[in-house]
């Protein structure tokens, strides 16, 4: 295990991964209490020494704007990542484990999810709530959709350990089901798990830009998000007119984050999975 981490720490990719997400972390934790926010100004001014990416169409600092947003969009990418990631284990872990009636009641559970499109169940979910659309709502909607392929994926994988002789050998000692999925099941699984939950944050990033360019993002004070900021800049014809800093630097770190977590993916995968290595 410590030759594998040592690897990783030795990939590129992985190094360049780690400082470009969690140097957003922590912009994103302490930059809204270092950075202090010029007065509001014009709409749409220019960056200049005052307004270092200019102001946006009510003439806020667009640099408070962006770590606001930095910090809520990270917020729902990983509350999305947790809640799909957890709930996509659990049933793939179930069904690949038991087999039988119970595996083919949870993968037809699955499959029904996979075949209704995610983004247009969100779509419509969210346009149900025309009002009190939190972060944290957004977040679990996306959760709640994104799950089915972290299931298929873990069920392959569990399907594959429950006939390994170490649990043949947990059965003949007496360990419960629960026992032999959570003590000699999950933890195999692990670094498979970590990574799923990577693209699921990645995904959540995602998706949640994408509901709030459309206008189905999180509304209310205190809700500015990557997406959102999007959203406003496109509604106030940012491009059109050569407002460019309305759209760029957003555009720029939601590229910047999905990139570095699929570094880390990657990075992972070819340290993990042993046919990589070969």
């Amino acid at each position: 295990m410590f030759k594998l981490l040592k690897n990783l720490i030795k990939d590129p990719m992985f190094v360049i991964g780690v400082v470009l997400f969690f140097g957003t972390i922590v912009a994103a934790l302490i930059g809204p209490y270092i950075y202090t926010a010029a007065e509001e100004g014009l709409s749409y001014e220019s960056p200049s020494s005052s307004y270092w990416l200019g102001t946006d169409n009510l003439g806020q600092d667009y640099v408070a704007l962006l770590l606001q947003g930095l910090r809520n969009s990270l917020y729902v990418g990983f509350m999305a990542g947790i809640i799909a990631t957890t709930v996509g284990t659990l049933v793939g872990l179930f069904g690949g484990f038991k087999g039988g009636i119970i595996d083919d009641i949870l993968n037809m559970f699955t499959n029904l999810f996979i075949v209704i499109p995610s983004f247009v169940v969100l779509v419509l979910v969210s346009a149900s709530w025309p009002e009190g659309r939190s972060l944290t709502l957004i977040a679990v909607l996306i959760g709640l959709t994104t799950w089915p392929w972290t299931a298929r994926s873990v069920r392959a994988q569990a399907a594959s350990l429950r006939s390994r002789d170490h649990i043949s050998l947990a059965r003949i000692n007496g360990a419960t089901n629960l026992q032999i999925i959570f003590k000699h099941i999950l933890p195999y699984l692990a670094s498979y798990v970590f990574m799923v939950f990577i693209m699921q944050v990645a995904s959540g990033i995602l998706s949640e830009s994408a509901i709030s360019m459309i206008g189905l993002g999180p509304i209310g004070e205190g809700s500015t998000s990557l997406g959102v900021i999007l959203n406003t800049a496109k509604n106030n014809s940012a491009i059109t007119y050569g407002y460019w800093w309305g759209i760029f630097p957003a555009s720029i770190v939601i590229t910047m984050i999905v990139f570095a977590l699929y570094l880390l993916n990657n990075s992972m995968e070819g340290v993990f999975n042993p046919r990589l290595r070969k």
